[in-house]
């Protein structure tokens, strides 16, 4: 994998993190307008809308990566054998914490040291 699609899979392996912040703000925001009007709002508010569409593009963007890190997984040789399916098992349960791991781990290290060679 090529330095630039290693940085390029960095930013969507990160985009969960930086989603979850998002969304986390986004509900404090909605909470504490829709608590400073006397009357509840009789349609849904547009920061809700748009919180939802990005919802649902950040579920699918980790079912891609989850397919992209598996795929690696099982074509590179620089995951040793036994850990394999070890690692399979790691990513598929613990996919956004573990996806960050495996990428520097297995992707970005050997670039570098390759760069240093």
């Amino acid at each position: 994998m090529s330095k630039g699609k290693a940085i390029v899979l960095a930013v969507f392996t990160l985009w969960p993190f930086v989603y979850m912040f998002l969304f986390f703000a986004t509900i404090v925001i909605l909470i504490t307008s829709a608590a400073a009007k006397p009357e509840p709002p009789q349609d849904m508010p547009l920061l809700f809308g748009g919180i939802f569409i990005m919802h649902i593009a950040t579920m699918l963007e980790i079912m891609g990566l989850l397919v992209v890190y598996i795929v690696h997984l099982f074509k590179t040789d620089r995951v040793p054998q036994d850990q394999k399916a070890l690692w399979a098992v790691v990513i598929f349960l613990g996919n956004v914490l573990a996806m960050p791991v495996y990428w520097y781990l297995y992707i970005w290290k050997p670039l570098r040291l390759a760069a240093e060679s």
